[in-house]
């Protein structure tokens, strides 16, 4: 059976020209699929019936389905697991802020990536998630809380640069289909340069963040494998041609690890990497996993405050879900050994 979610409104109109229907009835059937959140071709129900009846014969609308849910009592963030039709898994967490709901999505089930403090990566990589599928975490995400998501974050599981044309295909669903403006979605990677390039071409108005996490090639090779194939100069002058195509300030994600990253002169660093830069670092909590074997830090404020005062714009992400499985991969990771 085809799945028709996922479908973009051009391919919804071609659908229905190709079913001698009128090419208005394309933009029916993608309103249902997004804006409305139909869960079947029976609640399309400006469709006429025997096109409906039609269509079902050899199509479907599937989103996967839920098959764990969590939440955290204090802050209200939830955490889903999804299945699909193959069986495979992915996350996708919701996070209440004063704007709105903001939702992290995955782009891949696994992650080839290998960085040493996320779970996500435990077993690589086992394959892309289609445009629709990673919509589809949009779609639970409004299903189970009743209320619509402003913002989306593609920072779950997966590296979304190294399934590109997917990613491509679902910003224009979230942004056409589900009405998230585009400086309403970031985008994160751990620095597939190449693919850096090829996005900064697109134009497109959304954000980048790069997880950098060290301010040397040294420390950074040492937890992220990839930094060995795109080496930290390398990285940085994507970032600038970056910015110089697109206007669109980079963020730079920075987890904090206990005697890693966190040192005074890793500060200092960074401070001469970038003071007088128009770019903005995101210091993280780093979320403990299980059987982890890296320590978060207990110097965030010190080391943001030495950065602040060294000129540089930097926050600190505010911690959520730390009483859910709430790190990336985790709920996932967890699962898997439950069910073994």
């Amino acid at each position: 059976m085809e799945n028709l979610f996922g479908y973009n409104l051009d391919q919804c109109q071609q659908l229905m020209q190709d079913l001698g229907e009128p090419k208005f009835r394309g933009k029916q059937l993608f309103q249902w699929l997004y804006d409305k959140g139909a869960e079947s071709l029976d609640a399309c129900t400006n469709l006429p019936e025997k096109l409906r009846r039609r269509m079902a014969e050899t199509m479907v609308i599937d989103h996967g389905e839920v098959v764990r849910r969590q939440r955290d009592p204090e802050d209200g963030t939830e955490k889903l697991l999804i299945r699909f039709a193959d069986g495979e898994c992915i996350e996708t967490v919701l996070m209440r802020y004063r704007y709105g709901l903001s939702l992290c999505v995955s782009s891949q089930v696994g992650c080839a990536m290998g960085c040493a403090f996320c779970a996500s990566t435990r077993g690589g990589v086992v394959r892309d998630l289609s445009a629709g599928e990673i919509a589809s975490q949009i779609f639970w995400a409004q299903a189970v809380s009743g209320e619509r998501v402003s913002r989306v974050v593609v920072m779950g599981i997966g590296e979304p640069l190294a399934n590109f044309d997917n990613l491509l295909a679902f910003i224009e669903l979230a942004n056409n289909g589900f009405g998230i403006g585009q400086r309403k979605i970031t985008v994160s990677t751990c620095g597939l340069v190449p693919k850096m390039d090829e996005l900064a071409a697109k134009k497109l108005e959304i954000n980048l963040a790069v997880s950098l996490h060290a301010p040397t090639q040294q420390i950074r090779e040492g937890i992220m494998p990839v930094a060995k194939r795109y080496p930290l100069p390398e990285l940085l002058q994507a970032c600038a041609r970056y910015f110089k195509q697109t206007g669109r300030r980079i963020t730079f994600e920075y987890a904090l690890m206990d005697g890693v990253n966190d040192r005074p002169e890793d500060a200092a660093e960074l401070i001469r990497l970038f003071r007088h830069q128009n770019i903005h670092i995101n210091l993280i909590r780093l979320n403990p996993i299980s059987d982890g074997v890296i320590a978060g830090s207990r110097r965030v404020d010190d080391f943001a405050k030495t950065l602040q005062d060294g000129g540089i714009n930097c926050t600190v992400r505010r911690r959520i879900g730390k009483n859910i499985d709430a790190a990336c991969g985790q709920l996932r990771h967890r699962t898997q050994q439950e069910t073994r």
